[in-house]
Formats: C-alpha cells, sequence, structure tokens
C-alpha cells in the first residue's frame, strides 16, 4: 500500500470502461479521478464505498434538458429538475435555451448561470438559442461559451422563436462553421407543417396527430440542413430523430462525410403511436411519437453504431396543463429521472443478442462517451480515466422496479411511464468526488457550470458519424 490517502475509493466495481469490463477500485481525489485499482490492489482513503460486484458506469450526461429556469419555474424548477436527475445518475446536464427571457445572448447565459448557481445537484452547461432577425448576437459568442446554437425549425407553446428565413439561416450556418461551433437543431421544416394544419382538422387527440403533424415535415427539414452543411461544412447534430427516414438521410450524408451527428430519445425509442395512445396529452409530443418502423429503426442505428447520443428531452408541464384540451396542451414530457432504466430495459427487449455487459457498454456510450465528445466535454467528463472528473453512477442494472407517482422527483410530478416496469436503478450518484445521491438521500447542492471545450474535436474534424464501434 503506498502512502497516499485518497480522499474517497470506490471498491470491489466491475468497471465499465472504454469498451470492456475491469475489475478492481476507482480512487478519488481533489474531485478527479486520481487512479484505477487492480482488483487486489490496497489503498487509503478517507471514504470507501464497496459497491459490491456492482457496475460503476461513467457519470450520465443528459445534452437535452428543459429545466425551465428561468421563466417558467410553474413547471419545474432547477432545483428539483437536477435532484430527478441526481436520482437517475446523471451527472451533467446540457440546458436548451427557450426560457423566458430567450437565452439568446452571451449576458443572458450569464445570467441563467447565476440564477442556477448554488441550486443544482449536477454539472451543467448550456445551449444559446437564436431569435428571429437577431442573428447578429452570435457574433459575441465564443467557443466554448454555449454547448451548441439551437435552432427551431418549427415551434410550439414554448419554442416561439423560429428560424425559417432562407437568407438568416445560410447566415447563421456559416457563421457558426466560421467559428467552430456546434449547430443542433429541432429539425421540422415549419412550412410543410403550417401547410398540413391548413390543409387538415385539427387533431382531437393522438390517434389523428401524427397525420396533422407528419413526418414529412421532419425528412423535408434535414434535407434542407444537409444541404447547407454541404455549402458551409457546417458542425450538425440533429436532436430528437423520430422517423426511419431521417434515420437513413442522417446516415447516408454521415457515410458521405458530412459532420453530422443525430440523437434520438428514450421516449421515442420506447413508444410508437399504438401504445403512446392511452396516455392522451401526456405523450403530446413535438416532433410526433411514430411508427412501429420508425422505433425499430431508431434501435437499430443504436446497434450499427450510427446513434451518437440519446437524450431525454426532459420537457416538463404541469398536471394542470396537460389536462387541457388536446389542442391546448402543451407537447413535452418529463423524463431525465428515467433516462437510463428506459434505455438499459429497452437494449434488453430490442436488441436480444447483447450481453449484459454490452447493454452496459451501450449505455455508457450513448449516455456518457458520445455526447462528452460531441459537445465538447470529454477532456472533463464522460469516461473512466485517471485525470477526469470523478463522475461516477453506480447502478443495480437488473433491479425491476415499477414507476409510480410517488417516485418522481421532477416538480412536474408525473411521468409517461407510470405504472410500467423498467429494469436498472441508479443506487449512488458521485459528481466530482462529491456523493450526491445514495439510496434515496441527497446530498448537497454542488454542482458547477462547466468549461467546454474550445476546439472541436479531431474525430468530428476528420470524418462525420458516431467514431463507436459497431456492435456484433
Amino acid at each position: 500500500m503506498s502512502g497516499t490517502v485518497y480522499d474517497l475509493i470506490v471498491t470491489n466495481a466491475r468497471i465499465v470502461y472504454r469498451d470492456r469490463i475491469l475489475h478492481g477500485g476507482i480512487a478519488v481525489r481533489d474531485g478527479k479521478i486520481a487512479k484505477l485499482l487492480k482488483q487486489d490492489e490496497e489503498a487509503a482513503a478517507n471514504r470507501t464505498i464497496d459497491v459490491e460486484e456492482r457496475y460503476v458506469l461513467p457519470g450520465l450526461i443528459d445534452s437535452h434538458v428543459h429545466f425551465r429556469t428561468p421563466g417558467y419555474e410553474h413547471k419545474e424548477n432547477w432545483h428539483s429538475a437536477s435532484k430527478a436527475a441526481a436520482a437517475g445518475g446523471v451527472t451533467t446536464v446540457l440546458d436548451m435555451p427557450n426560457t423566458n427571457p430567450y437565452t439568446d445572448t452571451v449576458d443572458r447565459l450569464r445570467q441563467k448561470a447565476a440564477l442556477v448557481h448554488g441550486q443544482s445537484y449536477v454539472d451543467y452547461g448550456f445551449h444559446i438559442g437564436v431569435a428571429p432577425g437577431k442573428a447578429g448576437a452570435l457574433q459575441a459568442l465564443s467557443r466554448g461559451e454555449a454547448a451548441s446554437i439551437k435552432l427551431f425549425l418549427t415551434g410550439h407553446h414554448t419554442a416561439k422563436h423560429i428560424i425559417d428565413d432562407e437568407v438568416e439561416l445560410d447566415y447563421i450556418f456559416r457563421l457558426a462553421a466560421d467559428k467552430g461551433i456546434l449547430l443542433t437543431l429541432h429539425a421540422e421544416d415549419d412550412f410543410v407543417l403550417r401547410l398540413f394544419r391548413q390543409t387538415r382538422y385539427e387533431p382531437s387527440g393522438l390517434t389523428n396527430y401524427e397525420a396533422a403533424y407528419p413526418r414529412i415535415g421532419a425528412i423535408a427539414a434535414v434535407a434542407r440542413t444537409l444541404r447547407l452543411v454541404r455549402k458551409h461544412s457546417t458542425s450538425v447534430h440533429v436532436l430528437h430523430v423520430s422517423s426511419a427516414e431521417e434515420a437513413d438521410l442522417l446516415d447516408a450524408a454521415a457515410a458521405a462525410g458530412y459532420p453530422v451527428t443525430y440523437e434520438t430519445t428514450a421516449h421515442q425509442l420506447w413508444f410508437d403511436h399504438a401504445s403512446a395512445e392511452p396516455l392522451g396529452t401526456r405523450a403530446k409530443l413535438s416532433p410526433a411519437i411514430r411508427e412501429p418502423r420508425d422505433r425499430e429503426r431508431l434501435w437499430q442505428s443504436i446497434a450499427h453504431g450510427t446513434l451518437t447520443s440519446v437524450g431525454s428531452d426532459h420537457a416538463p408541464h404541469s398536471i394542470a396543463e396537460k389536462s387541457f384540451a388536446f389542442h391546448d396542451a402543451p407537447p413535452g414530457l418529463p423524463g431525465v429521472q428515467e433516462l437510463l432504466p428506459a434505455l438499459l430495459t429497452g437494449l434488453k427487449r430490442n436488441l436480444p443478442a447483447l450481453t449484459r455487459e454490452e447493454r452496459l457498454l451501450t449505455a455508457a456510450r450513448l449516455l456518457a462517451a458520445g455526447p462528452a465528445l460531441r459537445f465538447g466535454l470529454d477532456h472533463q467528463k464522460g469516461s473512466i480515466e485517471a485525470g477526469l472528473d470523478a463522475d461516477l453512477l453506480i447502478v443495480d442494472d437488473e433491479k425491476k422496479w415499477t414507476v409510480t407517482t410517488e417516485r418522481v422527483l421532477s416538480g412536474s410530478g408525473w411521468s409517461a411511464y407510470e405504472g410500467l416496469e423498467l429494469e436498472g436503478e441508479a443506487l449512488v450518484t458521485i459528481v466530482r468526488g462529491h456523493v450526491v445521491y445514495d439510496r434515496g438521500q441527497f446530498g448537497e447542492e454542488i454542482g458547477e457550470r462547466i468549461p467546454l471545450r474550445r476546439e472541436l474535436p479531431d474525430a468530428f474534424g476528420r470524418t462525420a458519424g458516431s467514431p463507436y464501434r459497431v456492435l456484433a
């Protein structure tokens, strides 16, 4: 045993490390992973956690959340949302800009950071938005101040700043390329969707919702995006991909060398039109839940390694708002707490050829390494490596549990998964060496704004698509 005394040691662990599982321990000092310990290696620490042969994953990164601060705290507040994140094993979140006021300037990024400081159990960063006619404000933005520039190509109740003008879109794509800043997109074409709403009846429920907000809107937006990527070589990440055709287009573009990647959400992987219909307004989303073939195609993107990340798109609304008539109910659902178990359960059901360890390795890529690399966090987070932040998740990956209202920690007070049995539970969540969640008990709100890397990753400068291995 060396004379070094660590702050924390996690022992007797199965460590989800890169593309394999290591048996041993993790030594933590000053908030960083100081050393990976061999199975029988002894070391001294101020605190030791024996995980009893359970798996330890990198702390999860949810790169797509709406924590509703500022302006929409009646739906959710940062404290409750980050509490739900910690209980789900998420140690870092990247928050979207559609707040009130809209987070569309560098000053508003700083104001949001000041509001959130001291309220968060997990670390955080922000995406910046663009208001129509105000794209010039992005000239003051430097790489590293925001995780991405977020564009809404269509809108809804809480996303009113639609960028649809061809000249303005061209300007933003060129500016992002020149500055080396990633663009993220809600890619549904507003013109196409308005055309369908003008010529078809207003949907009265989920039965006819997708017909009024059809896949062609998403397909057209992705095609439009790819033309701008070809023109400017802009690095783009398409959010909440919902249809087979979008995945086909994006896979083809990546194979052709375009710097494009994409995510989907846990609910797009879990639900299809038929299974979502009983939920009514709770499953009213933007984009809409689609057909079984779309869900199956998205699972194939995971199997083939072309999907970079899975986000929760945690977009809570109050129960009262979701109880409005279908037309007036806002789209969106909470999901940061259920992100990991929904994915682990789905992997077991939809990709049954994967072994237990392959499922955990896949989850770590989609929920940690993938978003860390894509959003410039991999110098600090996303994997269990010496020198990186000691963000760790101790998980009971085979624990079966039923989602109930009593277990929901989101301030919205509900879950689309209520009554469903999920498999996989976060036991202990550690952020920079601090235990923020331990089997129902919470630590202190030690979350901080994270510094983002100021250069685009080499992997995405050289080529496009997912840099992760194809599953056998």
